[in-house]
C-alpha cells in the first residue's frame, strides 16, 4: 500500500460516512465540510490505531528523533535545549501513548463535532507537530553528516543516506514512508487544518452534547487500555513487524541478502573540488574516466553511488546477525537449527552501574637464577625461575564496574525464564540469550546475579527492540521460523508450552 492508496480508500470511507450522515437531513448540513470532517477524523483515527497496537515501537521511534534534535542542538545556538531531549527520550513510552491517544481521540471529536472550536485548533497544532518533525526529517538529507542542521552554507543535494531519522513512523510498521513522501502529506493536511479553524461552526454535531461527551470520555479510557495491553501485558495484538509470528527468518533473509547482492550501480554524482559543481555521472562514464584521464581522481572526489533498487524490499530481517562477544557469527548456525531453540532477549536490559575500588591481595614469589646447559647449542646460559617461595603479600587497590540491576527486571529472569528454560532441559531444546546494552562484562555480571547457564550472545540494539517489545520477551525458533514469541506476562506453563508448541506429531518431541 502507497499513501496515495491509503488516501484514496479514506476519502471513498469519508464520502459513504457523508452521504449516510446527509440522509438524517441536519440543519445547517454542508456536505464538502462533513466530507472533509470525516476525511481528516477517519485518517487520524487509522493513523492512530496503528500505532496503538504497538506504541513501544512509535516510543522507540520518538527516541530517534529526540536523539537527532539532541544532537542538532548541541551544536548550534540552540545548545541550551540539548539537556531537554534525553529527559523526554526517558518520558518516550509515555509520550507514545499521550499522542496516539491523542491522535485517535481527536479523530473522534472531529467526526461526531465534540467541542468544535478546540478540536479546529487541536489538529492544526499537532499538524504542525508533525510538520515539524517530518520537515526537519526530510531536510537533513541536505545536511552532510559532518555538518549541523543550522550551517546553512554546507547544505548540499538531496541524499537520502544522510538522514537523521529514515522513516517518519507515522502509520507505524504497517506503512512505511520517506520523510519527502510524509513531509508533502503533512503539508497537504495543513489544508485541511486551516480549513477547521476558519469553518469549525460549519462543523456537523452527531448526537446530542451529552452523548458525544460520553463517547469521548470512554474512548479516552478504553484506548489507554488497548494501548497498555499491547506493551504492558502482552506483545502488540495486530503485528506489522517483519518479525511476526509465522515469519521466516531464514528464507526471508537469504531472499533479500540476494536481491542486495544483485542491485548494480547505475552512476555516480561526483563533485568538483575547485568549483564544488556536482555532476551525475553514469557507470561506465566514470570508470572510463578513472583510466583515461589520470587527473580525474584529483578534480573531482565522489559523493554518492546511485544504485538499481533490490527485486525484493529490504527489511530488519536482513540485519537479523547473532554474534559471540568474541566477533563471530552464529547466525547461520541459529536459524539452521533443526530443533526446537528459545531464544530469552531484552531490547534494554535495567540496570545501573557505578565504579568502586576493591582491595585485593597481589602475592610475590621468590625468585632463583639458574644456570642452564643447552645440548642443543652447548652453550650455558641464565634462567630467573620462581623458587616456590612467598617473598612477600602486597595490598593493591584495584577499579571495577559494580552492577545493580532492576529488581523486577531480575526477578523476571530469576522466577520465569530460567525455572522455564531449564524445566526443558529434557526436551532436546537449544536456548540462547540475546540481551541489549550490555557489554561483555555487563553479560558475564548479569549471568551470575541471574543464574544464567545457557549461552548469550550480542546483536544490534535496533534490530532487538524491532523483534520483541516485551523486556524480557520470549520467541520460539525451529530452523529460522519463529513459532511463536511470549511477553513475560503471558509466559506458558511448561505443560502448555510441551502439548501446544513442542509436541506436533503425537508422543514426539524434537
Amino acid at each position: 500500500m502507497t499513501i496515495v492508496s491509503l488516501f484514496l480508500y479514506v476519502a471513498i470511507a469519508a464520502l459513504a460516512l457523508s452521504v449516510l450522515i446527509s440522509r438524517f437531513k441536519l440543519d445547517k448540513f454542508s456536505f464538502v465540510d462533513n466530507f472533509i470532517q470525516n476525511f481528516a477524523g477517519i485518517l487520524f483515527i487509522f493513523s492512530g490505531f496503528v500505532k496503538a497496537v504497538d506504541p513501544m515501537g512509535t516510543a522507540f521511534k520518538m527516541e530517534q528523533y529526540f536523539t537527532a534534535f539532541e544532537d542538532t542542538c548541541k551544536g548550534s545556538f540552540l545548545k541550551v535545549l540539548a539537556p531537554i531531549f534525553p529527559v523526554l527520550s526517558n518520558m518516550s513510552i509515555g509520550f507514545s501513548v499521550f499522542m496516539i491517544v491523542l491522535e485517535i481521540v481527536l479523530g473522534i471529536m472531529i467526526i461526531i463535532g465534540y467541542r468544535r472550536q478546540l478540536s479546529a485548533w487541536l489538529f492544526l497544532i499537532i499538524m504542525v507537530f508533525f510538520t515539524i518533525l517530518t520537515g526537519f526529517t526530510y531536510l537533513t538529507g541536505y545536511v552532510p553528516s559532518e555538518a549541523n542542521f543550522f550551517e546553512f552554507s554546507k547544505w548540499s543535494e538531496y541524499n537520502k543516506n544522510q538522514m537523521r531519522v529514515t522513516d517518519c513512523g507515522c502509520f507505524g510498521d504497517f506503512l512505511k514512508l520517506e520523510p519527502k513522501v510524509s513531509f508533502m502529506k503533512d503539508l497537504f493536511l495543513m489544508i485541511p487544518a486551516i480549513w477547521f479553524l476558519i469553518r469549525w461552526r460549519k462543523l456537523t454535531q452527531l448526537f446530542t452534547p451529552m452523548l458525544r461527551g460520553t463517547i469521548t470520555g470512554f474512548s479516552t479510557l478504553g484506548l489507554l487500555l488497548f494501548c497498555f495491553s499491547n506493551y504492558v501485558w502482552n506483545e502488540p495484538v495486530i503485528d506489522f513487524r517483519p518479525f511476526s509470528i509465522g515469519a521466516d527468518i531464514k528464507t526471508q533473509r537469504d531472499l533479500e541478502q540476494k536481491a542486495q547482492a544483485d542491485v548494480e550501480i547505475i552512476a555516480y554524482r561526483i563533485r568538483n573540488r575547485d568549483t564544488k559543481a556536482e555532476l551525475e555521472v553514469p557507470y561506465q562514464a566514470y570508470i572510463d574516466s578513472f583510466k583515461q584521464n589520470s587527473n580525474f581522481k584529483a578534480a573531482w572526489e565522489t559523493l554518492d553511488m546511485i544504485k538499481s533498487e533490490p527485486s525484493i524490499p529490504r527489511t530488519k530481517i536482513s540485519d537479523f546477525d547473532l554474534m559471540t562477544f568474541e566477533g563471530e557469527s552464529v547466525t547461520e548456525q541459529f536459524l539452521g537449527d533443526s530443533r526446537y531453540h528459545f531464544l530469552v532477549l531484552s531490547p534494554k536490559v535495567k540496570y545501573s552501574v557505578q565504579s568502586e575500588e576493591v582491595a585485593i591481595q597481589d602475592t610475590i614469589f621468590g625468585l632463583d637464577t639458574i644456570l642452564m646447559f643447552d645440548p642443543k647449542t652447548h652453550v650455558e646460559k641464565l634462567e630467573v625461575r620462581r623458587n616456590g617461595s612467598i617473598d612477600s603479600i602486597v595490598s593493591k587497590v584495584m577499579k571495577r564496574n559494580k552492577y545493580t540491576w532492576d529488581a523486577g527486571f531480575l526477578a523476571s529472569l530469576q522466577e520465569q525464564f530460567i525455572p522455564l528454560m531449564d524445566s526443558l532441559n529434557k526436551d532436546q531444546v537449544n536456548v540462547s540469550g540475546v540481551f541489549g546494552g550490555l557489554t561483555e562484562e555487563g553479560i558475564i555480571e548479569l549471568r551470575k546475579a541471574a543464574g544464567i547457564q545457557f549461552p548469550c550472545y550480542e546483536a544490534d540494539d535496533l534490530l532487538i527492540k524491532t523483534i520483541m517489545r516485551s523486556n524480557p520477551g520470549l520467541i520460539l525458533f525451529k530452523q529460522g521460523k519463529i513459532i511463536h514469541k511470549w511477553h513475560r506476562m503471558q509466559l506458558p506453563e511448561p505443560k502448555e508450552l510441551r502439548e501446544k508448541y513442542l509436541n506436533e506429531t503425537g508422543n514426539k518431541i524434537y
